[in-house]
């Protein structure tokens, strides 16, 4: 698949994303509030909190694009981390909502468990399911870190609906069979879910953090370049290898040791070939800045 054809590709998931919220959000907002079901609420305003994050994601998505320029040297990669930051904020204050929510929900009169409550959290749920699988592969595709973090939006909410299925078919049954204690799985629901949307974002922000503050790539990936870089018998040693993330690319920083009587036509060679070959086998790498140093028998 091209660049281009990637692009399209994930400014459609994007844009999917962006219209699925906007119309869960009205449906979970208006339903929760026509049946009192404090999950279901907790879960609107979650959503309305992912139309600010999809919206995010695509504005930084556009920007992420764009070529590099005099003040950003390096490209705009970064835009689609710092978008994940913020998703991973949203998520952190609706985790929080849905948990207070729910706690005070277990100091009132439980309201009746509703019928179309449940049909709208299930219809969430797989609607939800689908996104995030759709969104998720799109994003590995493309390697797009606002994407990714928009897939896993997605799951939280899938965690969210699954739980609201759960605590109002829990209420359903409490108000059928009249056992009081189950007419609180609706805010028990919401205080589990509220975990797991917590953990989410934990995970989510530290991994966005990490990238910003420069930090390498797994061992494995420096590994499969030093492998590259040695199969060229021109390169008698690799003095420093490192790479790190900007956002939907990587960046790698080498020096390596050649010998000393090369001509710079012939370092400039050697540097073109390995430059090729790295971004040949991993396509998510956008440059190789290459520093060579002499070497001589006795070294």
């Amino acid at each position: 698949m091209t660049k281009a054809s990637h692009s399209k590709a994930s400014l459609l998931a994007i844009w999917i994303s962006l219209i699925s919220n906007i119309l869960l959000t009205i449906l979970k907002l208006v339903v929760g509030f026509l049946f009192k079901s404090p999950v279901l609420l907790a879960d609107g305003f979650h959503n309305a909190g992912d139309v600010m994050a999809s919206a995010a994601a695509l504005t930084s998505m556009r920007i992420s694009k764009r070529p590099a320029d005099e003040d950003h040297p390096y490209g705009h990669g970064k835009a689609e981390v710092i978008s994940s930051a913020i998703v991973s904020m949203i998520l952190g204050i609706a985790a929080i909502y849905i948990g207070i929510e729910a706690i005070l929900a277990l100091f009132e009169e439980p309201a009746k468990a509703s019928v179309l409550a449940l049909l709208t959290a299930f219809v969430s749920l797989i609607w939800k399911q689908a996104l995030y699988v759709y969104t998720m592969r799109i994003g590995r595709q493309e390697n797009s870190k606002g994407l990714i973090a928009t897939a896993y939006d997605h799951l939280a909410d899938v965690y969210a609906s699954g739980a609201a299925v759960i605590g109002i078919g829990l209420a359903l049954l409490g108000d059928l069979f009249d056992i009081r204690i189950l007419l609180f799985g609706d805010p028990i629901a919401g205080i589990i879910v509220s975990y797991l949307v917590l953990k989410l974002a934990y995970d989510m922000g530290k991994e966005s953090l990490d990238i910003l503050m420069e930090r390498t790539v797994s061992q494995q990936r420096l590994d499969e370049f030093a492998a590259l870089i040695n199969s060229f018998e021109e390169v008698k040693r690799i003095d420093r290898l490192r790479a790190r993330e900007h956002g939907h690319y990587i960046l790698v920083d080498l020096r390596i040791g050649v010998h000393g009587g090369m001509t710079i036509q012939e370092g400039h060679d050697i540097s073109k070939k390995i430059r090729n070959l790295i971004m040949a086998k991993h396509q998510d790498v956008d440059e190789v800045l290459i520093h060579l140093n002499p070497w001589y028998e006795h070294d």
